[in-house]
């Protein structure tokens, strides 16, 4: 095979991993994402239960459970700008 044909086809094969594993990673990303979210409502609830629903340890909880979400909001709507930029 000609040096130009084995570098086509090693880039080819590249280009078609990378498509493959974009996806993945954005998967395993989201679910990271929930897993946070999902720790963030539960130490919430247990503030609440603890401490009272207004107190300030459940105020604290109640915005870090906003950061989380906000986190995944922005990084969902990054995603989307970035696919949006290279097709």
């Amino acid at each position: 095979m000609a040096k130009f044909g084995k570098s086509a086809l090693l880039t080819l094969i590249a280009a078609l991993l990378l498509s493959l594993a974009a996806p993945l990673y954005a998967k395993d990303r989201d679910s990271k994402c929930e897993r946070r979210v999902e720790k963030a409502e539960q130490n919430l609830r247990q503030a609440e239960r603890r401490h009272g629903e207004h107190s300030k340890q459940a105020e604290q909880r109640r915005r870090q459970l906003e950061d989380a979400r906000a986190k995944c909001h922005h990084e969902r709507d990054h995603d989307h700008d970035h696919d949006h930029d290279h097709h």
